[in-house]
């Protein structure tokens, strides 16, 4: 294991989120449950997937009659950045996630549907989500133009047998895209077979001014989306409460992306735990109201001194997780501190924000 002792955190990763010593071997070597084809396996939390051969990605089976609802926990691939997507798929087998959700952007292989069946297949991570290169970091990935490249991420998903697709809603300057912005959601979303999740963002804020950077605006709750996501760091930044937004998104909550934050002017994902968000009532509220979607754990770990370190951290968001995830009373838990706490930027964001804000006030920005 990656961690320095046995703790009720390796017995998590092994299947065991109680702590009893019942654990599974982590998912990463699946025990294979049925022996014809397809094959299927069960990972960590006891659901099962299928792969039909090597060129397949592995795909869920529906629970059995009787089974509660699960809620899957995957690994962002931007959690290892700046490692790439192979190393996320490496982590998410290692240590027992559920699956994966590809972030795309400048990492070739995220944008390459062949390369992440490979992977998919090599490691026995299923691809349960694709986040679209909506981030001012991605904004040149397949173009300029971010229409097209939302079509582009959707089509990913289907070759990749992701349902889920995560989209941030336009930037400002980005004026035609943002006008037929929800049409084109909602028309991807009923006729592609995919759910497309427009993700909760918040303002750009500095010492001097706050800026409204995204339109029709950034907090979905506000606009007719079939499908949002929720975005806990997010929520941070935006100082709105997380768990009260459970009621205001209720059944167009599609997808959640689990990360802490501090309430600063500071975009941070840290691991879940380590800031001032409810991130554990959030996850025992949605277990309490049979909520089915996936749990990403979207942490930054750009900052990690070593590579113990970053494990540790996947490793401990993935316990945190699993903890409040499990139905019934259950001890609480607070991951093991990490660093010294400074408010950085998550995916180093902050300057391309401050050359954004600044082109945009110059009128000079790109249109899309």
């Amino acid at each position: 294991m990656f961690l320095r002792q046995t703790s009720g955190l390796d017995q998590c990763i092994l299947g065991d989120p109680a702590g009893k010593g019942e654990g599974r071997k982590p998912s990463a070597r699946r025990e294979v449950v049925g022996v014809d084809r397809p094959l299927v396996w069960a990972t960590a939390d006891g659901s099962r997937v299928t792969g039909m051969s090597d060129a397949t990605t592995p795909r869920e089976v529906p629970p059995s009659p009787g089974e509660p609802p699960r809620i899957h926990v995957t690994l962002s691939t931007a959690s290892v950045y700046p490692r790439k997507a192979q190393y996320a798929f490496e982590a998410a087998a290692d240590l027992g996630y559920d699956g994966v959700e590809v972030m795309v952007w400048s990492d070739e292989t995220t944008q390459d549907a062949a390369a992440l069946r490979r992977l998919s297949a090599e490691h026995d991570v299923p691809i349960r989500s694709i986040h679209a290169p909506t981030l001012l970091v991605s904004q040149r990935v397949w173009g300029r133009s971010p229409g097209p490249k939302l079509r582009r991420s959707v089509e990913l998903a289907q070759e990749v047998g992701a349902s889920t697709v995560v989209v941030h809603p336009p930037f400002r300057w980005q004026y035609r895209y943002a006008r037929e912005f929800e049409d084109l959601v909602g028309e991807l979303d009923e006729t592609e077979g995919v759910t497309i999740a427009v993700e909760n963002m918040y303002p750009w804020r500095s010492r001097k001014r706050e800026m409204q950077a995204y339109l029709p605006g950034w907090d979905p709750s506000e606009h007719g989306y079939e499908h949002v996501t929720l975005d806990l760091s997010h929520a941070a930044v935006a100082q709105q409460d997380a768990l009260a937004l459970l009621d205001v998104f209720d059944g167009r909550l599609a997808h959640v992306h689990l990360a802490d934050g501090s309430s600063s002017i500071t975009d941070e994902h840290l691991v879940p735990g380590r800031g001032d968000q409810p991130c554990d009532k959030v996850l025992t509220e949605l277990v309490q109201r049979g909520w089915t979607g996936d749990v990403v754990v979207e942490i930054s770990t750009r900052r990690a001194r070593t590579a113990a370190e970053r494990r540790e951290d996947l490793a401990a968001s993935l316990f945190f997780a699993r903890t409040y995830l499990t139905p019934g009373p259950h001890p609480g838990y607070s991951p093991p501190p990490g660093p010294p706490h400074r408010h950085v930027d998550a995916w180093g964001e902050a300057e391309a924000r401050e050359i954004a804000a600044a082109e945009d006030a110059a009128g000079s920005t790109g249109t899309g």
